[in-house]
This record gives structure tokens, C-alpha cells and sequence, in this order.
């Protein structure tokens, strides 16, 4: 259940959850983002495309947040980190990207989550916080999200969100080299006003 909503001057969202702090990443996340990637390399490789060295970089993280916050502030993309309550390191992310208001009022949504973190609940708790955020304060009536059939465990989590199958892409995201089928969900905001 999301405990607080603050929007600071800055334009950082923070979202306090029962074990969670997700926050909208900034330029002070650089360090940590790198060694959130560097660390969960070779986990998260069959489930992304694949990555040049710069993207585990701190360089390529200084570089990268600067325009992650200007997607944010013209409405394009919101890019979440989670970290444990009273903790500094990332565990996780979540990011909604090409968001589109009118006539569509939707996005997409993916995620990923320290190796070290499975199953122990964070990413449901993380992402049930975020989509309400969007729902509320973007005012979408449709987040969508896509998985790999293969990948049980993001199939559970947004299964566990209300997501529901809307169909079968055939050879739909280059992912670690190769196009991979996803099974295609979607959340509606039932509480969409216009």
C-alpha cells in the first residue's frame, strides 16, 4: 500500500511503500545505477538487449540521467529506482516510457530487480506503488507490458498487478542478441476520467 506521495522542487517523485523507498532517478543516482547493472550483469542478460560497456559505467550513467530527467519533465518516460527503506542501494527499476496522452492516455512499463531480491515480494510492492502514481497523477487510462513466455516470474508479478493477456507478439523485442515471442498485458485504470 503506498504510505506517501511527495513531489519535491526538484521534480523528484518519491513514493514510500511498506518496505520500499522508489524514487525518480537523478544525477546523484549515477554511482549506484552503475553498480546495480554491474552487479546484476549476467542475471539480467537473458531478459534485456544486449548492453555496450558504457552502460555500466558511472560515466555512461552521468551521461545517460540528464536525459532520463528530461524525458520526465516533458511527460515522455519516468524511470524509477527502488531501494530498501533507510538503504542507498538500488535494488531494482522501473521505467514507463512513451507515454502518450490524448486520444491514447497510456505507456509501457518495464522492470528488473537485483538477483539478491527475488522473490521476496519488492517488485509487486514497487510496481503496484508506480502504476497507481501514473493512474493518479498522469491520469493513463492503459499501462501495458510485455514478457517473454519463458519468464515465469515477471508472468506472476504482473498477473499478482491485474494485468491482463491481450495477445501473442511473434519475434516482438531483440533481446541478448535474438528476437524473442512476448505475451502482451495490459492494466486499465477502471477510475479514468477525462
Amino acid at each position: 500500500m503506498l504510505q506517501k506521495l511527495r513531489l519535491s522542487g526538484t521534480k523528484q517523485i518519491t513514493l514510500t511503500t511498506e518496505h520500499l523507498t522508489v524514487s525518480s532517478a537523478v544525477a546523484a543516482d549515477a554511482t549506484e545505477l552503475s553498480l546495480y547493472y554491474i552487479r546484476n550483469r549476467d542475471f539480467l542478460a537473458p531478459w534485456e538487449p544486449r548492453r555496450e560497456s558504457n552502460f555500466f559505467s558511472l560515466a555512461g550513467w552521468q551521461m545517460r540521467l540528464p536525459q532520463l530527467v528530461e524525458l520526465q519533465k516533458r511527460d515522455l518516460a519516468y524511470y524509477f529506482v527502488l531501494r530498501r527503506s533507510g538503504e542507498r542501494q538500488i535494488i531494482g527499476v522501473i521505467t514507463y516510457s512513451n507515454v502518450l496522452q490524448y486520444p491514447m492516455h497510456s505507456c509501457y512499463v518495464g522492470y528488473s530487480l537485483d538477483e539478491a531480491c527475488q522473490s521476496q515480494g519488492y517488485m509487486s510492492e514497487a510496481l503496484a506503488a508506480t502504476n497507481q502514481w501514473m493512474f493518479d497523477e498522469r491520469n493513463l487510462h492503459r499501462i501495458m507490458a510485455g514478457y517473454m513466455p519463458r519468464n515465469k516470474a515477471s508472468a506472476r508479478v504482473l498477473e499478482k498487478q491485474g494485468f491482463e493477456i491481450e495477445g501473442r507478439a511473434k519475434d516482438y523485442l531483440l533481446i541478448d542478441g535474438k528476437w524473442e515471442d512476448h505475451v502482451l498485458t495490459a492494466l486499465t485504470n477502471q477510475h479514468w476520467k477525462e
